[in-house]
């Protein structure tokens, strides 16, 4: 009797792991949903791995994180106040690429977006999960960055936000954990959160401020960033100085922001490569920016 309850126990767990497995695969064919033709560049399709692991976890990871960073370098003196012209310059630069977000990414209108600017010499910058965006004084003093070229890195980084490479990379970090335990959680992960969800993004949040993203995801975050930086009515061209700058300064030490990233070469080709289909936009956005200035009718 114990022998043939037990040989019932397992068949019933062998049917309920090939259930999770099929709901799984069925994820990973939801997940895998093409950007429907639109204007500007074109970068494929989704990630089926950002969908295993909940939204609103790694946001509020990520939030956390970032308010530590934040009250750290305020208490060192080096969290750059709000009347100072370069955060001015930055968060102004900043709202207008954020104004377009909700064109990659419809969540970005829900965030709480930051924006704030960090003594420091490295030549860094990024934006966590839920628009958390903070540059170092480094890249842009050291660099000697106009206008046009700031908004190529923050919308390369804003980019990587909307596209959620990092909730990508915990996806990929939780199939990582085998099959079985996976077959579980994407079914909690879909229709309500489940406790290791928590536990395991909570781990990986440590890392999301040095999270080191792949050349593929740098590559759809230059693109990205550069359609933004256009619709925003900046000079998506600048991406051609922007990296020929980057070089120099790599020639001597390879900055902490180009560490996993693709050559500067690679990448000004990817950049005029694309420019056809992001200069438009660029143009409409000037258009329109100079009818706003001189209250002109805008042409049919």
């Amino acid at each position: 009797m114990i022998k043939h309850q037990a040989s019932r126990v397992n068949k019933l767990k062998i049917q309920h792991f090939g259930a999770a497995v099929r709901v799984f695969l069925l994820c990973l064919m939801w997940a895998h949903v093409p950007l429907q033709a639109r204007e500007g560049v074109e970068v494929g399709e989704t990630s089926a791995f950002a969908k295993l692991v909940p939204a609103a976890e790694v946001e509020n990871t990520a939030g956390q994180e970032y308010r530590r960073l934040i009250q750290d370098a305020y208490g060192k003196g080096l969290l750059k106040s709000s009347e100072q012209p370069q955060v001015v310059r930055l968060r102004e630069i900043a709202k207008k690429l954020i104004e377009q977000s909700t064109v990659w990414n419809d969540r970005a209108a829900q965030w709480n977006w930051e924006v704030n600017l960090i003594e420091s010499p490295q030549v860094n910058a990024f934006c966590m999960p839920g628009g958390k965006i903070a540059v170092y004084t480094g890249l842009v003093y050291k660099l000697g960055l106009t206008e046009d070229e700031l908004a190529m890195v923050v919308g390369h980084e804003i980019a990587h936000a909307l596209r959620e490479h990092a909730r990508q990379r915990m996806g990929k970090g939780m199939a990582t954990e085998g099959v079985t335990r996976l077959g579980g959680a994407v079914i909690a992960g879909i229709f309500g959160i489940d406790p290791r969800f928590t536990d395991f993004v909570a781990k990986q949040g440590a890392g999301l401020l040095s999270l080191k993203f792949s050349r593929e995801d740098e590559t759809e975050a230059d693109l990205v960033g550069m359609e933004l930086a256009a619709r925003a009515g900046f000079d998506p061209r600048a991406g051609i100085s922007l990296w020929k700058k980057m070089s120099a300064q790599n020639a001597q030490a390879p900055p902490q922001w180009l560490s996993t990233h693709p050559s500067s070469n690679n990448r000004i080709k990817d950049i005029e490569a694309n420019l056809n289909k992001v200069m438009p936009l660029f143009e409409k956005a000037q258009h329109l920016e100079r009818v706003e200035k001189y209250s002109l009718e805008p042409k049919n």
